[in-house]
């Protein structure tokens, strides 16, 4: 296997997360057993084999490798791939890949779905995936994973079988969906990406960011710039459901072990337990 790109990779129950992220450089991301990933500035060869991607703005460091995402697959005989994109960069996405098409002299075949806040996605019978709305600099937004169940409705608790059966065979529908939040992925944003919806701080994962943590970094300017600094995080220290959190998109002008200092030094035990810098 080809590894021309960093990766990193941790387990948690029955999903992988690999990826690697880092500010202004490029941020990829996917879960083999839900067949998705996250956001495409670099794309590893490995991943070449997922079909659905999700992007959460066209930052160049979130959304560069597309074209050879799309030209490997094609290489490769595999179908086309599908890219969730936010509605307004659509257009302008498409004519990004019409260039490279002429460049390349080889036909860029995808499917560009356009999203917005409130979508909700049916990935399978037992994956759908919402959309909510996050702050940055361009037009962004994020991803919720759900888990989907259909479960008898509290009312028919207690019939017998038979009785279940006869409501069903009279048209009555006696179950009801449940979704149980699996991942949520936030891509770049300024904190009101964390409070959008509620699933987000409940998901078992969330990926979401902190390209800042130094106590001179201005959350205000931080903020204007559509990123989060680690008293955010902190801000939100008890609200955190979320069984693993992946904390990514470091600043460059920064040093991994700075951060994990950082992390150590002013993060409560209960909440650092569960958090993985990324």
């Amino acid at each position: 296997m080809l590894e021309n790109l960093p990766l990193q990779s941790v387990k948690h129950k029955a999903l992988t997360v690999e990826g690697w992220s880092r500010a202004a450089v490029q941020s990829y991301w996917r879960i083999p057993e839900l067949k998705l990933g996250f956001d495409m500035g670099g794309s590893p060869w490995s991943f070449m084999g997922t079909q659905q991607f999700f992007i959460s703005h066209a930052h160049l460091d979130h959304l560069a490798a597309l074209p050879a995402y799309v030209a490997r697959r094609r290489m490769m005989k595999m179908d086309p791939p599908v890219i969730y994109l936010p509605a307004d960069v659509v257009d302008n996405v498409r004519r990004m890949l019409n260039a490279w098409q002429r460049l390349d002299r080889g036909r860029m075949i995808c499917d560009l779905v356009p999203v917005q806040d409130g979508d909700l996605i049916e990935l399978s019978r037992e994956h759908k995936v919402r959309v909510f709305k996050t702050k940055h600099t361009v037009p962004s937004v994020g991803f919720l994973v759900y888990d989907c169940r259909k479960k008898l409705k509290p009312e028919y608790h207690g019939l017998a079988g038979h009785e279940i059966r006869d409501l069903r065979f009279k048209g009555t529908e006696v179950t009801e969906e449940t979704l149980t939040p699996l991942v949520a992925y936030t891509g770049d944003t300024a904190p009101a990406g964390l409070d959008s919806h509620p699933d987000v701080l409940k998901a078992e994962i969330l990926i979401t960011e902190m390209t800042f943590f130094r106590p001179e970094h201005r959350k205000e300017k931080i903020h204007k710039f559509g990123h989060m600094h680690l008293d955010d995080i902190l801000d939100r220290a008890d609200r955190f459901e979320n069984e693993l959190i992946i904390l990514a998109h470091l600043s460059t002008r920064t040093h991994e072990a700075q951060a994990r200092h950082a992390l150590k030094s002013r993060v409560p035990e209960h909440l650092l337990e569960r958090i993985k810098l990324w």
